[in-house]
């Protein structure tokens, strides 16, 4: 039987967030404290990302040592030096030579059509996020990568709604698998239980849902070309390695389709990292399928936590 967990339950992680509310923007540092093997999925045509090779079999056999997901699009990529600065001086990376190199993925979401987008996160703030990694909160809705996040944006972000960070995990016997998620999509939100839309493009008038597939099918929407992207990572203590945990990832890619519509669009750069951080002997199928259902609820999350007021957020896009 599955029994709801924190996501900070898993041990070997610790996650931070730092935010700038005006700006409308932050970032989520995921640090590991423990050896890890790790894989990715990339979908969306546009990602911006850093360092994704390092989680490929042929190319790297060591241990991450963060993950940072972002705003700020492809210059939100700045913070990760925030995080390299903040592990070298706690001595945590690869020992080169003289030298100690963090190893740091990252993923970034578009944020730049809310707040002010010439403000992105730095390596200051996510210096902050790691700081505040040491307290080991996970915060949904409108905080870290998640505080300029929006879905329901092929005809712009005029008729789109707030979206967020969100988290879900849970445990089996010894099991634990966990998600974190950052909604970003071009694409409407649905409840994968029940297919109801929960979030996603409006009318003109704002009063109720537009259908976001219906319209992709009769206009070009030109407005949405590269400005969204959701990122997400699962998170398990069973012991694969790293080309189980590229397929893992692949798997749970499964919830992106389940929830989001339309998804995985060249206007979208969506990506899934996933992580192996504990010993526990458990099926690969199992583990994969349980992924994609707790990303699933994350995405949900997400959503839901990160209300905000219409008056609020037409004052803070463009």
């Amino acid at each position: 039987m599955k029994t709801r967990i924190k996501i900070t339950d898993i041990e070997g992680i610790r996650i931070g967030n730092a935010q700038d509310y005006d700006a409308m923007t932050g970032v989520t540092v995921i640090l590991f404290d423990a050896e890890n093997n790790g894989g990715v999925d990339v979908s969306g045509g546009g990602p911006a990302s850093r360092e994704v090779h390092l989680l490929s079999p042929v190319t790297n056999r060591n241990s991450l040592h963060a993950l940072v997901l972002s705003g700020g699009s492809a210059y939100g990529l700045d913070a990760s030096g925030g995080v390299m600065r903040y592990l070298e001086e706690r001595g945590k990376g690869l020992h080169v030579a003289n030298a100690i190199v963090p190893l740091v993925c990252q993923s970034c979401i578009f944020d730049l059509g809310i707040g002010n987008g010439k403000v992105r996160p730095d390596a200051d703030m996510a210096y902050k996020a790691c700081e505040n990694a040491e307290q080991n909160e996970a915060i949904s809705g409108n905080v870290g990568a998640g505080t300029g996040a929006s879905v329901g944006k092929l005809l712009g972000i005029h008729r789109a709604q707030k979206s967020g960070i969100g988290y879900y995990a849970v445990q089996i016997g010894e099991l634990k698998v966990g998600a974190v998620v950052v909604v970003n999509a071009v694409g409407d939100i649905f409840d994968y239980k029940t297919g109801r839309k929960i979030a996603g493009m409006l009318t003109e008038d704002r009063t109720e849902f537009a259908d976001a597939e219906e319209v992709m099918f009769q206009v070009k929407a030109e407005g949405a070309e590269g400005a969204n992207t959701t990122i997400g990572a699962v998170f398990t203590n069973a012991a694969f390695d790293k080309a189980d945990m590229n397929k893992i990832a692949s798997m749970a890619r499964s919830a992106y389709s389940r929830c989001i519509n339309p998804v995985g669009t060249m206007a979208d750069g969506d990506t899934i990292y996933a992580m192996s951080v504990g010993k526990v002997k458990a099926d690969i199928n199992m583990v994969g399928t349980l992924t994609a259902t707790v990303l699933s609820e994350a995405i949900l999350d997400a959503v839901r936590s990160a209300k905000m007021e219409e008056k609020e957020f037409l004052s803070k896009i463009k």
